[in-house]
């Protein structure tokens, strides 16, 4: 697969350069190279339009301009244009359509990085770790990114450094790499430390963990005492981060990873899955832990899970109910599919979501987050 590059004219010459992001957005095609701030105006005018801005005045006032961006532009989308959404549903399509537009017109603004991972700016920080971690190591090729993405990569390196602490760990720290979502609500992570085991783990000591993402949940089913954890995922990137995480806590010969389209060979007494909850395309690497079209996780786990549960074993099903306060997927719809992959109910957990968007009455979605729970539901297969 050919990666994209930039074209643009810069004193004189045209330059070019590898193209970075990592959801899909073809490279600009007009480029303009600017050395000194614009008004937030001015800047999203040209956004607007179609041309990019490459920034080559100062690091921190480079920064500064995609503040000011940001500043005039929420304003700008907080503003009532037309009737208020009628239902929950179309809050949320209002809602992702503005991010959206959001995201395109702030990725507008660009930065180069050199061949070594370094950007040639005053003030620039060193940011060759950072990616390193994304990308791998420098092949002498120069990059143009999104300002945006820099900080994002920059975010996700100082996340990697000091981690996460789980509580269910014992506040051990999980390190969540570039791309692989952060355990940063624990709730779902406390349900899985605090839900009884099942009985058939006594004849049959295996679990399986889908989309094992950073490894916290089968480190978790590890500490709990289960003998043998299998993790499965699709990305590489989370592959190596969970294998990180599990030789850090230890646990590397308790559980084993393998790059699987959710279930591996053979059975197991407990499957444990926690899919995307809502139902909507991924716009980007890192939304693939929160949106999944058409639901296609959470019904190839349930599709699969009779046919890969011992006798007398359960599979762990961590959903929220945000989908259904949003109206993308009544909770009729969850039971029909549960009961048409030969499942049935054994029992289930709930707990409240502790993240800070559910007291923040701003948010365009605030009703349903309010509303929210997150559970685990213990299925079997049907008798």
């Amino acid at each position: 697969m050919n990666t994209p590059s930039v074209t643009w004219s810069e004193d004189g010459q045209t330059r070019s350069a590898r193209w970075r992001v990592d959801n899909g957005t073809p490279p600009p095609t007009d480029i303009q190279v600017l050395r000194e701030s614009l008004t937030a105006s001015k800047a999203l005018q040209l956004a607007r339009a179609g041309t990019a801005l490459l920034w080559r005045g100062d690091y921190e006032q480079g920064k500064q301009q995609l503040q000011a961006m940001t500043r005039q532009l929420n304003k700008t989308l907080s503003r009532p244009s037309g009737p208020a959404p009628a239902t929950a549903l179309d809050a949320f399509e209002q809602h992702r359509a503005q991010q959206a537009h959001r995201a395109c017109l702030l990725g507008q603004l660009l930065i180069g990085i050199d061949g070594d991972h370094r950007i040639d700016l005053r003030r620039a920080p060193q940011v060759q770790a950072a990616c390193a971690e994304a990308w791998g190591p420098s092949d002498g090729q120069p990059s143009v990114l999104p300002l945006r993405g820099l900080l994002g990569l920059i975010g996700a390196h100082e996340w990697r450094k000091k981690g996460v602490p789980i509580p269910a760990l014992g506040g051990a720290h999980i390190h969540p790499h570039h791309g692989v979502f952060s355990p940063v609500r624990g709730e779902y992570v406390d349900l899985v430390a605090q839900a009884p085991l099942p009985v058939a783990l006594r004849h049959t000591p295996v679990a399986f963990d889908l989309g094992v993402g950073t490894g916290v949940l089968s480190a978790v089913l590890a500490r709990r005492g289960i003998a043998r954890v299998i993790g499965t995922d699709l990305s590489e990137r989370a592959l190596t981060c969970a294998r990180d995480n599990l030789q850090r806590l230890r646990l590397q010969q308790q559980v084993s990873l393998q790059h699987a389209d959710l279930y591996p060979e053979g059975q197991a007494a407990l499957v444990v899955c926690n899919p995307p909850w809502v139902p909507a395309t991924p716009s980007s690497v890192l939304e693939q832990a929160v949106y999944d079209a058409n639901s296609a996780m959470l019904r190839g786990f349930l599709n699969g899970l009779a046919a890969h549960l011992c006798a007398d074993g359960e599979g762990w099903l961590i959903l929220s109910d945000l989908a259904e306060h949003l109206g993308l997927r009544p909770r009729e719809q969850l039971l029909q599919w549960i009961d048409a992959a030969g499942l049935r109910v054994l029992g289930r957990i709930d707990t409240r979501p502790r993240h800070a968007k559910v007291q923040d009455t701003t948010d365009p979605l605030h009703a349903a987050r309010a509303a929210e729970v997150t559970s685990l539901w213990r299925l079997g297969r049907s008798a």
